[in-house]
């Protein structure tokens, strides 16, 4: 379905129509209320599968993934990240690393820009599978990038970007709209 420069929502018979990948787009929330029932290696994989299919600069793929499904270590992550509560009720989580050595031009920018489209692959394949995820930073915080390192052994020379808290949702979070026309310029700013 091909919509012209002239429009600015897609009405909802048009969105019936999208392509399930599109939908699914439309659907992703940051989830943040879990049931606590565990997340199967299966889906980890396949949401690992979606992160690595990430585009990167020069095709350099600067990152790295922890997973996480032990209950004593996600709540040790949940004690000590402030916006990492949702640990204690999640399932499993993806500690998703930028890794300049392994960038374009060993830039750090690089690294973790390429990192962060990886996550939000993570983040669209657990909304696909109808799983609930949300980003919650470690980068830029030093505190925060410390905590994860030393309770997952993560080395100096990778950059914990975030942790994605995974997890069978309780239906409380729910999608916002966020569509904006005001945000989109035509031709010109």
């Amino acid at each position: 379905m091909q919509l012209s420069s002239k429009d600015s929502r897609v009405s909802t018979p048009q969105r019936k129509q999208l392509p399930e990948a599109i939908a699914v787009l439309h659907r992703r929330k940051s989830v943040r209320n879990f049931t606590g029932e565990p997340v199967s290696i299966f889906d980890v994989d396949v949401l690992l599968r979606a992160g690595m299919a990430a585009p990167s600069a020069v095709n350099c793929q600067p990152w790295e993934f922890v997973t996480v499904t032990e209950r004593a270590v996600l709540d040790r992550l949940a004690d000590g990240l402030p916006y990492a509560k949702m640990l204690f009720k999640a399932g499993a989580a993806i500690v998703v690393c930028g890794v300049p050595a392994q960038a374009h031009l060993q830039l750090k920018e690089y690294a973790v820009i390429d990192a962060s489209l990886a996550a939000e692959n993570i983040l669209i394949a657990a909304e696909a599978l109808g799983l609930g995820a949300v980003w919650t930073a470690a980068y830029p915080y030093d505190d925060r990038m410390a905590l994860v390192r030393s309770t997952l052994g993560i080395p100096r020379e990778a950059i914990p970007l975030c942790v994605i808290p995974i997890g069978r949702p309780t239906g409380e979070d729910q999608p916002k709209e966020k569509f904006k026309s005001e945000k989109i310029h035509r031709e010109r700013w």
